[in-house]
């Protein structure tokens, strides 16, 4: 039975063709609820547009997939309710002129606006201003992100984050609407080794806590599921059989660019 918090995530012979061509092909996998799932190829592989199919933000062209017991594309809508978005570039990007409150503040106010149950918004204010703020410390341990220890602690811009912190942050605004799957895109994006260790470690330990997460990578840690958008170098001239870890044929990034755009507009 799947697990209430976690969300149980597989796809058969799922792909999406775009106006230029495929973006991605082919995928067929399993995860249970609770598991890290990295999703791993080259820029310009798909590996973004699988990543925001998965969560129900991309409409697809070929096979289906289930996220949480919800059938895509078919339920889209649904999945979103369930699915958050870390970091991904041109979707759920942090404003660099805001600062780390200023983020903080706004997310928990949307979520108390937006993404609580009636009763919820009928307590005091008192009630639902303590309640905010525990959901944001508790979202910001499970992050490993402390604003004191910052330059300007909350009041630091994003602009002057690490890249780590950045990561760290927007992991922790996902977080603060208790998604059953996160999403992250370029998880070991210009992280050095050391930064990167840390980086899979985060996402590791919200898995553990019982969030699924799906993260897009170059290069896959030892400890995750691996969904590959592109097949590795001494792999590229045999032909193997859909299945688990299946390798969709790479795309160039404008094919995928124009198929990233066309289905958001679907």
């Amino acid at each position: 039975m799947e697990s209430p918090h976690g969300a149980a995530v597989s796809a058969e012979d799922f792909g999406l063709e775009g106006p230029r061509g495929r973006v991605f092909r082919n995928v067929t996998f399993s995860a249970e609820p609770g598991e890290l799932v990295a999703i791993e190829g080259p820029s310009g592989s798909g590996r973004t547009c699988l990543l925001l199919a998965l969560t129900g933000r991309m409409r697809t062209t070929e096979g289906h997939a289930e996220t949480g017991g919800l059938l895509l594309p078919k339920q889209a809508a649904a999945v979103r309710r369930i699915a958050a978005l870390g970091p991904v570039p041109g979707v759920s990007e942090l404003d660099p002129a805001f600062t780390v409150a200023e983020h903080l503040g706004e997310r928990a106010l949307l979520q108390g606006r937006y993404g609580s149950p009636l009763r919820a918004l009928l307590r005091p204010r008192a009630e639902r201003r303590a309640a905010a703020e525990a959901r944001v410390d508790e979202a910001l341990e499970a992050a490993g992100l402390d604003p004191a220890t910052l330059p300007k602690s909350g009041r630091t811009s994003v602009r002057d984050l690490e890249r780590l912190e950045a990561l760290r942050l927007s992991v922790a605004l996902a977080l603060i609407g208790k998604p059953r799957l996160l999403a992250v895109d370029d998880t070991d994006l210009k992280l050095s080794d050391a930064e990167r260790e840390q980086a899979w470690a985060l996402l590791r330990s919200v898995a553990d806590a019982g969030t699924t997460v799906l993260a897009v990578c170059s290069e896959a840690p030892g400890n995750a599921r691996v969904v590959r958008t592109a097949p590795a170098p001494e792999e590229a001239d045999v032909e193997e059989p859909a299945g688990e870890d299946a390798t969709p044929e790479p795309t160039t990034e404008k094919e995928t660019a124009d198929a990233f755009a066309e289905a958001r507009r679907a």
